[in-house]
């Protein structure tokens, strides 16, 4: 893990949605208060319990949360890449108690760059309409956190991967000249947790989509050959 002295030209809080809405002279006003690191696949950016009040955006590669459970059972929550914060609850709500999750990175070469909790408010003190934009993002994770958990209870797991590889595609996909090539440098565990369900049901249902030939598999890597077929099959 090595500290970088100096910040990318382009101020990576642009790439975020939280800060959409800021001109670049605001921003810019934030980057002598930013610290960015780069590290090595498996280093842990912050570990669940943590206590610090930082916030961190993803300037360059990939970075996973997780959560452990009292017999060391891992559970993958969710995925973040290039623009995508990191850790913001304990910024907006700082005695709301230490961090709930872990993130990991997944890819060398990731890049994050980190803010502090007093040099960001100081900063919205003196912009406060920031403040509501800010809001309509988090409403929004809100949103599909709840998106989420109605997923679970109501739609069946060839659904729910379905629209999990849709989810994936429109993030990480890039297209070939044979479909959609999809890199998720994730394990067959790892998948299942991000469907929330077993290793097995979602395998079977990934060899079913296979042989309707809606994908390929190659390794860590998903090939969409179909899209149409897989939103229909979501949204079932």
């Amino acid at each position: 893990m090595a500290p970088n002295d100096e910040a990318d030209a382009r101020n990576p809080l642009l790439d975020t949605a939280l800060f959409k809405q800021v001109s670049p002279q605001q921003a810019q006003e934030l980057l002598p208060h930013m610290r960015s690191m780069t590290l090595s696949k498996g280093d842990v950016i912050f570990r669940e319990g943590d206590t610090d009040h930082r916030m961190y955006v993803i300037e360059r590669g990939q970075v996973k949360l997780i959560r452990q459970s009292a017999d060391n059972r891992v559970q993958l929550l969710s995925i973040h890449t290039r623009g995508e914060l990191l850790g913001e609850i304990p910024v907006f709500d700082p005695h709301g108690g230490p961090r709930t999750a872990s993130a990991v990175v997944m890819a060398n070469d990731t890049t994050v760059v980190w803010l502090d909790h007093d040099d960001l408010f100081a900063w919205l003190d003196r912009y406060p309409r920031v403040a509501v934009d800010m809001l309509q993002v988090l409403a929004h994770r809100m949103r599909a956190n709840n998106e989420r958990i109605a997923d679970l209870v109501f739609m069946d797991v060839p659904a729910r991967l379905a629209k999990m590889l849709l989810s994936l595609a429109q993030r990480f996909g890039r297209p070939v000249e044979r479909g959609l090539e999809v890199p998720h440098n994730l394990t067959q565990e790892e998948l299942a947790q991000l469907v929330g369900s077993s290793r097995e049901t979602v395998n079977k249902a990934l060899t079913d989509f296979a042989n309707r030939g809606w994908i390929a598999r190659e390794g860590r890597t998903i090939v969409i050959y179909e899209p149409g077929k897989l939103i229909r099959r979501s949204q079932r």
